[in-house]
């Protein structure tokens, strides 16, 4: 007997990264839904730029030629969710800017509200995730707290 586990020839790697990217969907979908996110849950969202379907403005996929990572979180507009996809409106540095994001092209989806983390596979001709800088998209408004202060506190280290 071998320990040698043979090849399969069902593509279970590829249906359970479909299934997880539609978790995704549903995600945003419920966010689209109602237009708010709920509670403290916000997304940091990784995807490759370059991938097949990705429509992002000029100046950020030559700032992020492989791969970048937006907030969805207090300021976004415009969140259309389809199937295969979602655009989102953000702010890069005060300008406003649409993207829009195939789900095969995500390679990440963090909800540091709940501590709640999915990673993708690159696609197969890929040589996988090559480090970035984060996408600075503008930040969230600071609400005050009861005490009057503006005292907001954001993390955004990942966790890997």
């Amino acid at each position: 007997m071998s320990d040698d586990a043979p090849d399969s020839l069902i593509p279970y790697d590829e249906i359970v990264q479909e299934a997880l990217r539609a978790v995704v969907g549903r995600v945003l979908g419920e966010v689209e839904s109602t237009g708010v996110l709920p509670g403290k849950h916000h997304f940091y969202i990784t995807f490759k730029t370059n991938a097949s379907g990705v429509d992002i403005p000029r100046h950020l996929s030559e700032r992020f030629p492989d791969e970048m990572t937006i907030v969805i979180q207090n300021r976004f507009w415009d969140l259309k969710v389809e199937e295969d996809g979602f655009q989102v409106g953000l702010s890069f540095n005060q300008a406003p800017s649409k993207l829009i994001i195939p789900f095969a092209a995500i390679t990440g989806f963090v909800d540091p509200a709940v501590n709640f983390a999915l990673q993708f596979q690159a696609q197969a001709d890929e040589a996988g995730p090559q480090d970035h800088e984060e996408a600075e998209n503008d930040h969230p408004i600071a609400e005050p707290v009861e005490d009057g202060s503006n005292v907001v506190s954001v993390d955004f280290s990942r966790k890997k």
